[in-house]
């Protein structure tokens, strides 16, 4: 005759297997980048510290802009409310971990009435109740790991979000800079045009030119002032742009930005160090698809626990007490015991349900290796566009130079007399367009320095410690 098993070797045999988890072990994936740049390094990758991006830049106006941004940005915003929807996740995964305790507590008071007796009752109860899911497949251990997973994620989000921002303010910035270079140049413009139409017109009423050569200047003068207006409105639209990102008012905005008008930031000169591999701990987007990689490797284990039997524990204690008819009397009661739930037939859900997260898993995976290849392409862009623009600067330099000497003197010989309207004409639309392609490679230059800021992730590192305001006592 078999005998029952003793209680506490159930147990023992129980917590044994609790320390079983199911499901795939997570190993990080490894790079799949080159070893090395394909594109030139500029200033020989002399090393910098890209967390001093904004400040190689030597001017205070951007760098106070991009604090104001950051100090009022809904997108960093957004960003910590789910870093603390992740945080209250994590919480609910760690507290399945633990026994769930209740109590309860009733009185009630009734009459009754019979032939033999009659008269008011009273009753009162207290309960505890305990009821714990010992994990024995490790699905809430695996629960824990994607959540902590996904709150790691969150906050790589926040600082995504910030590079981000930077560089969208520091490009707003940059592109007002560079419009208010042009505005200068075709304001310049503009005064020699009507210069050159007011003089034409004193000849022309003199009888030393044609009205044919009055219209031509006025015409320029005309082209020329239109040029402008619609500069100044572009400018205006960059302004408009700042005043959305830094949460500023726009008087205020354009008072701080009336010190540097028409001066476009000094290049830094900081370079490249890192190799495309090196690149992967350098960019919070990535850190972002690795971490949901993690998650998603962990739920495959939560979803496969489940599909294997579980046991609870259970447990209550209670207290009871009933008076009638002055008479009373109390009690107390206990039970202690395991449930054992044996999934043996649902339709192929649970299953489906593994078969669900391992998709994901793998769409994951693939995500993550689409954003590795496409972090190396955009630094590798980004430093061909440098190197393109810091080439054709020093042309587009010496261009401008030639043609304002060309212009001077062929302006020289028209105020004299020996020279050609037309030449004078073509010779200024020269100048005018060097002295504007000048301007854009400076801002070709300077936007390429931030495209590549931002795609070596703006500093950020996966050892770089959270902002107060973010941390996370589970990581």
């Amino acid at each position: 005759m078999l005998r029952p098993i003793p209680m506490r070797l159930t147990l023992l045999a129980v917590l044994t297997l609790t320390g079983c988890s199911v499901g795939p072990t997570y190993h990080p994936p490894a790079p799949i980048t080159a070893a090395r740049w394909y594109a030139p390094l500029p200033h020989a990758g002399s090393s910098a510290e890209l967390g001093l991006w904004w400040q190689q830049f030597d001017d205070p106006v951007l760098s106070a802009l991009i604090t104001d941004a950051e100090h009022d940005s809904p997108t960093l915003a957004q960003a910590l409310a789910r870093i603390a929807q992740a945080r209250a996740s994590l919480t609910t995964s760690e507290a399945a971990s633990y026994p769930s305790v209740s109590a309860s507590a009733q009185t009630t008071r009734s009459k009754s009435v019979s032939s033999f007796f009659s008269g008011m009752q009273t009753a009162s109860s207290l309960a505890v109740d305990a009821v714990w899911e010992l994990d024995l497949f490790g699905a809430n251990r695996r629960g824990r790991e994607a959540a902590v997973a996904r709150v790691q994620a969150r906050a790589a989000d926040w600082h995504d979000a910030r590079v981000s921002l930077a560089a969208e303010v520091a490009d707003n910035y940059m592109n007002l800079r560079a419009c208010e270079a042009l505005v200068a140049v075709y304001r310049q413009d503009l005064t020699s045009r009507q210069d050159s139409a007011r003089l034409t017109q004193l000849k022309t009423d003199n009888g030393f030119s044609s009205r044919a050569d009055t219209a031509l200047t006025s015409a320029s003068a005309a082209e020329a002032a239109t040029r402008l207006t619609a500069q100044q409105a572009e400018c205006d639209l960059n302004i408009k742009a700042l005043v959305a990102l830094t949460g500023q008012a726009e008087p205020a905005l354009r008072s701080q930005l009336a010190s540097h008008i028409g001066q476009l930031p000094r290049l830094p000169g900081s370079g490249v160090t890192s190799v495309p591999a090196q690149l992967l701990n350098q960019r919070p987007d990535l850190a972002v698809a690795e971490r949901d990689l993690a998650a998603a490797s962990a739920d495959i284990g939560a979803a496969e626990a489940k599909r294997y039997p579980s046991i609870s524990l259970s447990g209550s204690v209670g207290l009871s007490a009933v008076s009638f008819g002055g008479m009373s009397t109390k009690g107390n009661t206990w039970s202690f015991g395991p449930t054992l739930n044996l999934p043996l037939f649902d339709g192929g859900k649970s299953r489906a349900n593994v078969a669900d997260t391992q998709a994901r898993y793998d769409e994951a995976l693939a995500n993550y290796q689409q954003r590795a290849r496409t972090a190396v392409k955009e630094v590798e862009q980004a430093l061909v566009k440098l190197d393109s623009a810091s080439t054709r600067e020093g042309s587009a330099r010496a261009a401008a130079q030639g043609y304002q000497v060309f212009f001077n003197a062929s302006e020289a010989r028209l105020k004299t007399g020996s020279g050609s309207l037309l030449d004078a004409e073509e010779a200024r639309h020269n100048l005018l367009h060097s002295q504007a392609s000048l301007v854009n490679i400076q801002r070709e230059r300077l936007a390429a320095w931030i495209s590549l800021y931002k795609a070596m992730g703006g500093g950020w590192t996966q050892t770089a410690s959270e902002p107060e305001s973010i941390a996370n006592r589970h990581l």
